[in-house]
């Protein structure tokens, strides 16, 4: 029972932060296609700041718990073993390309705040179509195990 609560909750954060991941390149896409309306941009600033700090946290909580399955079969007998095979590198290596692009977004966030500029809203758009391509590729490693 403990193991499917800790894996209830690991999915449970992992959408959390998927959430995240997708909508803050569209506040972005939103800030650079209201250039010259400071009131709307200063907005979606605002929305963005808040998106992105609740992304960590939500991060920081599906990592806990996906740290917890990953290695708590060491630590209590319980928790089956997850960890079979060389899938689990390719997953980590989705999930490290994913915060990567999240980090990313935020840096842009962040260089909007200071006054800088965007990219074309246009390449925001084109860019925020890649989480759901890398997302879609961890879950059928996540469900198929393929090696």
């Amino acid at each position: 029972m403990t193991y499917f609560v800790i894996k209830s909750l690991h999915i449970l954060f992992v959408v959390a932060w998927m959430a995240a991941v997708f909508y803050l390149p569209r506040i972005l896409v939103n800030v650079a296609e209201t250039a010259g309306e400071p009131a709307v941009q200063a907005r979606l600033l605002l929305m963005g700041r808040r998106l992105y700090k609740f992304g960590h946290m939500m991060f920081g909580f599906a990592f806990l718990f996906g740290l917890t399955l990953w290695l708590g079969h060491l630590v209590t007998p319980i928790l089956p073993q997850v960890v079979v095979g060389h899938w689990i590198d390719a997953k980590l290596t989705g999930v490290v390309i994913l915060l990567a692009y999240f980090i990313w977004t935020g840096k842009l966030l962040k260089r909007s705040e200071a006054g800088g500029t965007l990219p074309p809203s246009r390449t925001l758009r084109m860019f925020n179509e890649l989480p759901v391509l890398v997302l879609f590729a961890i879950i059928l490693l996540v469900l198929a195990k393929p090696f």
